[in-house]
């Protein structure tokens, strides 16, 4: 398809009857079904093409429970398929948008995501007042090139059609080998009644309080969740606007949105830590880089590990399995310009004074803070987390949620968790914790035969032994479900991790453990290294 001087579709320059076509569109939040489909029929009429060529409408992966567009693909009969951020960077587009490519990352999300499912551009982007369009067909055969093959550069205006195979190689996957990034604390207990200590949720949670005002809220369940008090809750508590802060289902749900929205191209994790942040990239198409930090050096990080070209960097403090707390200068150190700074601040509030935290900061560029309320509220099945953030991360982020993604009842524990009293309890909680941890930490300190992460400053502590595979399981026949660290990138099959609980608990645990130890082969139970 070729253009005119304004731009226009030149209809004399329409592909063959019968071409599959692959609409690609981009959209505002909120756009009407009607202004969607208008702006795919005006430009397919004006182009002379079939709308019975239409195939596949396509777009970014955050957008695709758009309503608007799901309403548009239905009128269409065809199915919708959602992009990847992380793909649809990859691929250079004839009419970019510096603003659409500063909030995407794509500088055209409809050119893009036509690209992605077509070979060659035969409509250039069309703008509605909150739409976009544009249409790429697609050859009978597809074939997938080697990137040897697929080294021009964008075509500008006035040149030959835009093709895909002439503009980028195609995306490339990491295999899925490695650590199971899936496996989670909860497979240690899921159907047995065991002593949990693989699972890192405050015992004796939520408390009665918290319960009550969970199920006062349950009297509004007909009405459709109004975050708006919860966030601005949330905002109060951390000395923030609210422009600065999303909710989400849990820190787990900002994970996938962070790699389903962020326009990152050189994302790196520092490992080991929480799984989830990688395995949500990797199911967005990006190619992950780990930073793993080695025990030798206590886990410590070291900001000139973290590759310069990073764009964007996601590590936890204080880090889940490790329990290292680094210093907020530390981390500091990692932002920069043009980088994204994500720190998972999940645990933050189970240490005492919550030191070392960002989380109240706005002068750190590109800084990203997780938090969640499942750990110290016992709130795992609620899903209730949020992100702090620059106001425009917030509504890229916002942006790529679903409708309502936090129910009434976890507004209505966000809220109760940030007010005075709440505060003032986890305050305690949290040197309580440090306290029973050193009692457990002084307990495994008589075992010579084990090592012990130090300091630790979460409400967990990690170990290790040879024999870690066969303790672990002794350990689940006196009653006790330890965690598995052999998940964990950069750890292996010598390594375990504890949840601290309260002295009776940990009293009860030495005792089992020093049984389970003499149970080990002869060989096991040493020092590792």
């Amino acid at each position: 398809m070729t253009t005119t001087a304004a731009g226009s579709p030149d209809p004399s320059a329409a592909p063959p009857a019968g071409a599959a076509l692959v609409v690609g569109v981009g959209a505002r939040r909120g756009v009407p079904a009607e202004e969607v489909s208008a702006l795919i029929e005006q430009v397919l009429r004006t182009a002379g093409l079939a709308v019975s060529d239409v195939v596949e409408l396509a777009t970014v992966e955050a957008k695709t429970a758009e309503p608007g567009i799901v309403a548009a693909a239905a009128r269409l009969g065809v199915p919708l398929r959602g992009r990847p951020v992380a793909e649809l960077i990859r691929v250079p587009v004839p009419g970019p948008s510096a603003e659409v490519g500063a909030v995407v990352g794509t500088p055209s999300v409809a050119e893009a995501a036509a690209l992605c499912a077509a070979d060659e551009l035969v409509v250039p982007k069309t703008k509605s007042a909150r739409a976009t369009c544009a249409v790429a067909r697609r050859s009978g055969v597809r074939a997938v090139l080697p990137a040897a093959e697929s080294s021009a550069g964008p075509v500008t205006d006035g040149a030959a059609p835009t093709t895909m195979a002439a503009m980028t190689p195609p995306t490339r996957y990491i295999e899925s080998g490695g650590p199971d990034l899936r496996h989670h604390g909860d497979a240690e207990v899921r159907g047995r009644h065991l002593t949990d200590l693989a699972v890192n949720v405050r015992t004796n949670t939520p408390p009665h309080w918290l319960r009550e005002r969970i199920a006062a809220s349950l009297g509004g369940l007909a009405a459709y969740p109004d975050g708006r008090t919860a966030r601005a809750a949330v905002a109060a508590r951390h000395g923030l606007p609210t422009d600065r802060v999303l909710l989400t289902a849990g820190a787990a749900e900002a994970f996938v949105l962070l790699a389903r929205a962020l326009p990152a191209r050189r994302p790196v994790v520092v490992h080991p830590q929480f799984t989830e942040p990688e395995a949500a990239l990797r199911a967005a198409g990006h190619e992950v880089r780990r930073v793993v930090l080695r025990a030798e050096d206590g886990f410590r990080l070291d900001p000139a590990a973290v590759p310069e070209d990073a764009d964007l960097v996601i590590v936890g403090n204080p880090t889940n399995p490790t329990s290292v707390l680094h210093p907020a200068g530390v981390l500091e150190a990692l932002a920069r310009p043009g980088r994204t700074l994500v720190v998972d601040e999940a645990f933050m509030d189970a240490v005492p004074g919550e030191r070392e935290a960002l989380c109240g900061r706005t002068d750190v560029p590109g800084l990203v803070v997780l938090r969640s309320l499942t750990k110290t509220w016992g709130l795992a099945g609620l899903r209730i987390g949020y992100v702090l953030a620059e106001p425009a991360v917030i509504a890229l982020l916002e942006e790529a949620q679903p409708l309502w993604p936090v129910s009434s009842p976890a507004l209505a524990a966000a809220e109760a968790c940030m007010e005075p009293r709440a505060l003032a309890e986890a305050a305690c909680a949290a040197e309580h914790i440090a306290v029973d941890r050193a009692h457990l930490l002084a307990g495994i300190e008589e075992f010579g035969e084990i090592e012990v992460v130090a300091p630790a400053e979460g409400p967990f502590v990690l170990i290790r032994l040879a024999g870690a595979a066969e303790l672990r399981e002794g350990l689940r026949s006196l009653g006790f479900a330890a965690r598995r660290g052999d998940t964990f990138p950069g750890l292996g099959p010598e390594w375990l991790r504890l949840a601290v609980r309260d002295r009776v608990t940990t009293n009860r645990f030495l005792q089992a453990l020093d049984l389970a130890l003499q149970a080990l082969p002869v060989g096991s139970g040493r020092p590792v290294g």
